[in-house]
């Protein structure tokens, strides 16, 4: 071997493990996350007011469909008025929100209301 194939190889593993890391560290990422999302929807119907809380304030970070139909359930469920009308906040924006998406793509023009 001479000493040009060598550095190639040192090369390439070299990518290889860089490659291998780089996926690593998504794929833990990924499952960060997830579990972050699974916990905060389990909080949000959890008996600590403190927790379905913070659970509101996540989710009302992040607007979706789904999170839109967690939050009714959620207003149907909860016997606390502040959070009550915190939830009602956060799901009236959420709302909104996801009405002016369904707007810029063009989904609108149908005559119909969004079904959530």
């Amino acid at each position: 071997m001479g000493k040009r194939t060598i550095t190639a190889n040192r090369l390439l593993r070299t990518l290889g493990l860089t490659a291998a890391g780089v996926v690593a560290v998504s794929a833990l990422g990924v499952l960060l996350v997830r579990d972050q999302v699974h916990r905060h929807r389990r909080d949000l119907f959890s008996p600590r007011p403190l927790r379905r809380l913070a659970a509101l304030t996540y989710i009302g970070k992040h607007p979706d469909v789904e999170n839109a139909h967690l939050l009714r359930d959620f207003l149907s469920w909860e016997q606390e008025p502040m959070l009550r009308r915190r939830a009602a906040s956060i799901l009236g924006r959420m709302e909104r929100r996801l009405a002016g998406s369904e707007e810029a793509e063009g989904n609108s023009g149908n005559g119909r209301a969004a079904e959530w």
